[in-house]
């Protein structure tokens, strides 16, 4: 079975995470760091930044694919997609810039959690449908 849409947004984030990574590498060549954060600020967020994409990026694409599989129409898709996207580049701005915006962080997350509970529950809701 194909997934093109998850696959497109796979890709995007995959390179989204590389991109956090190396600021976590950057950062820690500058200061001389090899573990932890060595009590610089910015590097702390960075590898918070990188983390919590790490963190919330799996299920929310795994849900994708899940509810690509299951049938979501491809706009459907695209909109979570994008939603996802935006949520994520919105969250890694927030700490890799310095500009430290509330709102923008917490914009991010509000976006990612949404995707994430709207597709659980719609996998949750089409699985079971599709066992009665």
């Amino acid at each position: 079975m194909s997934l093109p849409v998850t696959a497109v947004f796979a890709g995007l984030m995959a390179l989204w995470v590389l991109f956090l990574g190396f600021a976590v590498i950057r950062l820690r060549r500058r200061y001389d760091v090899s573990t932890g954060d060595g009590g610089r600020g910015d590097l702390e967020c960075a590898i918070r930044a990188h983390g919590n994409a790490c963190e919330y990026l799996p299920i929310a694409l795994i849900l994708m694919g899940l509810a690509e599989g299951l049938g979501m129409p491809v706009w459907l898709l695209m909109v979570f997609g994008l939603a996802l996207v935006a949520g994520r580049l919105m969250h890694g701005w927030y700490f890799l810039t310095g500009a430290h915006v509330l709102r923008v962080r917490v914009i991010g997350m509000m976006l990612t959690v949404t995707v994430i509970a709207v597709l659980a529950l719609g996998v949750v809701f089409h699985g079971l449908a599709g066992m009665a």
